[in-house]
Order: structure tokens, then sequence, then C-alpha cells
């Protein structure tokens, strides 16, 4: 799950797809495209909207997207399309770019939508993006059980 500081949605949509799997049989993580908050926890709103939907992910830390994460993960969620593009630039061979999604044509297949970027939306886009995630997260989990 990759968005650009890794605080706000990237956190959320971890939270989410692990509560769906099993832990031992997935590894799920996240990272942001930036370096901006490497090492900080998730924004505190990611947090609070995921505690009330009973997902804790407060010792979750940033960190940057590196070209190594092409052999470690099956499978790169991008939040938008910014982003997508960003972590294909990393990409030194067709393989891992087929590896690399936008999470919400899950929903929409080929519209490619974005998630918003709910940091300076209030609370209310926190919830939006949570939903958003969810429903994402739902289908995920079925394309790969």
């Amino acid at each position: 799950m990759v968005c650009l500081g890794n605080i706000c949605r990237s956190p959320l949509a971890e939270g989410i797809l692990k509560s769906k799997l099993n832990p031992d049989f997935y590894i799920v993580d996240s990272a942001g495209t930036s370096a901006y908050h490497i090492g900080e926890v998730p924004d505190h709103r990611s947090i609070a909207i995921a505690k009330k939907n009973g997902i804790d992910i407060s010792n979750q830390r940033a960190r940057k997207f590196i070209a190594n994460d092409f052999n470690e993960f099956d499978l790169i969620y991008a939040m938008d399309i910014e982003n997508y593009y960003n972590i294909c630039s990393l990409s030194t061979n067709k393989s891992n770019l087929l590896k690399v999604k936008l999470i919400l044509n899950e929903i929409n297949p080929l519209k490619d939508l974005s998630v918003p970027d709910p940091y300076y939306g209030g609370d209310y886009g926190f919830e939006n993006v949570y939903e958003m995630l969810d429903k994402a997260c739902s289908i995920i989990t079925k394309n790969i059980s």
C-alpha cells in the first residue's frame, strides 16, 4: 500500500487489509514515495478512524518505498495516479510493473480513480477514505484468498 507520505491513506489501507487476511499467510505493508515522514506514526485522524472500526494502526511507522520492494511484494497498490507513476519509475523490468495497481481500480475497474488525500479535508475526509479503502480491500481479499 503506497501513498505520498505514508501517514494517512496507505497506513489505513495496510491496517484494513491486514484485518481481513490471515497473518500466517500474508504480509501486508505500506510505504510512501516521499521521505517526508520516515519513522513517524500515522496521522492521528487515520489512527482514530481505524480505531473506530476496530483496527489498531498506532504501531505503524512511515517508511519510503524503495526499488527492493518489488522483490519483497507480489502486489503493490498505489493510492493515486501520481504515486503510481512514482512507483513505476523505480521499476527495472516489466514483471515489476505488472505488480503495481491503483487500489480504486478494484472497485471501479479501469477508471484510474485516486483515493483523495484526506490530510487537509477534516475528519469527514478520513471517514470517506476509510470506506473506499475498506471496499477495495474486501475485493482484494476475495481475489487473493
